[in-house]
């Protein structure tokens, strides 16, 4: 039987599209993915995402246990500062990327992909220290992603303290949103400004609801999955299972910056400093196609009669009405203006290689 997120019971209220998402009914669009795509980019959109996983890491050896855990360097966290970072097998390639937040130097909070929630507490248990434990917070906790450039205007209608100084990568806890206790965080995975929210399961609809109403007057509209897919591609933020996987590392991906090689030893570093020093074999690099066609996940790509990767990810992006991908591939072709020919349908049709993102908000 699918899970469904406290929001099911009003999914059909708003006109949900639902879909079996990873063991997941959730909803793909409610008027349309291009629209709600364009909302987000140019009002605001609401987000579904309770199907994200939550994990607690508790007590004094917190920060020596994720500083072995994770890529990113822990230490560094001062409390309400959020981190992007990877969990690594000895290998190098990816258990999942995640979000680190920090309460205080014994209380940090793991946010995890919802197909990877079993998967991840396993890794955790295996890995945890004596004086360190793990609460799984996942059922009980929901998760509004509220984005755009409007985001801020809307949210300050609806809370109990000032969001302008909330900086990036930054969180706020014991404040109240439309009267409902919440944690609040200036994050999420569209390329725009905006906060996510995370309250008790019991308030999630009332939250939706009034947030909805709130925001009427600045064009906020319900956003499904589709258009979070969208939007995180056309900024080039990784999907796990795609851009990130067990057979593809963060320096494969171009995210080494959140390797530090720095921070002492840690699972999987060994792997990952050597091919930070060494190079790695295969680049994730951006595509534009030529010829008429659209790049899709798992897509061969090839220089002459030479197989040099495959699509990660690729659409007709909305923003800018091309057909584009994200492709790791072979790093002797990832120079920006390199040929290549994509497989579409058994036809290799023309592309080159591109900068990315393919989309980043003005200013920022």
């Amino acid at each position: 039987m699918l899970k469904r997120t406290p929001l099911f019971p009003i999914y059909e209220k708003y006109g949900a599209k639902v879909i079996d998402f990873g063991g997941w009914e959730l909803p793909v669009q409610y008027a349309g993915i291009q629209s709600e795509h364009h909302a987000v980019r140019q009002q605001a959109g609401l987000f579904d995402v309770s199907h994200m996983g939550e994990v607690k890491v508790l007590g004094p050896g917190a920060i020596e246990f994720l500083q072995r855990l994770t890529t990113n360097d822990v230490s560094k966290l001062e409390d309400g500062q959020v981190q992007y970072s990877f969990m690594c097998y000895p290998h190098g390639g990816v258990v999942d990327d995640l979000i680190v937040y920090r309460f205080n130097e014994e209380e940090f909070m793991l946010v995890i992909n919802a197909s990877n929630v079993e998967k991840d507490i396993e890794w955790i248990d295996q890995h945890i220290g004596e004086d360190t434990e793990y609460q799984d917070v996942s059922e009980e906790t929901a998760l509004l992603a509220l984005q755009g450039p409007q985001a801020e205007r809307i949210l300050q209608k609806a809370i109990d303290a000032p969001v302008s100084g909330l900086k990036p990568f930054y969180f706020m806890k014991d404040v109240k949103v439309a009267e409902v206790p919440a944690i609040v965080s200036r994050t999420g995975y569209t390329g725009e400004d905006g906060f996510e929210l995370y309250v008790h399961r019991d308030d999630a609809i009332l939250l939706w609801e009034r947030l909805l109403t709130l925001g009427e007057e600045e064009g906020l509209v319900p956003a499904g999955l589709g258009a979070r897919d969208t939007l995180r591609f056309e900024a080039r933020l990784p999907l796990y299972g795609q851009e990130l996987s067990a057979d593809i590392t963060p320096i494969e991906a171009g995210l080494g910056m959140f390797v530090k090689a720095d921070k002492g030893e840690f699972i999987g570093s060994e792997a990952l400093l050597e091919q930070k020093k060494a190079g790695a074999l295969r680049k994730l690099v951006g595509i534009e196609m030529v010829d008429r066609g659209i790049p899709r996940s798992t897509y061969p790509i090839y220089s002459g009669n030479d197989r040099i990767g495959e699509v990660t990810t690729g659409t007709q992006s909305p923003t800018l009405k091309k057909n584009v991908g994200l492709a790791l591939i072979d790093r002797s072709y990832a120079q920006s203006g390199t040929e290549i020919w994509v497989e579409i349908r058994g036809k290799r049709l023309k592309a080159k290689v591109v900068p990315t993102p393919f989309y980043k908000r003005s200013g920022k």
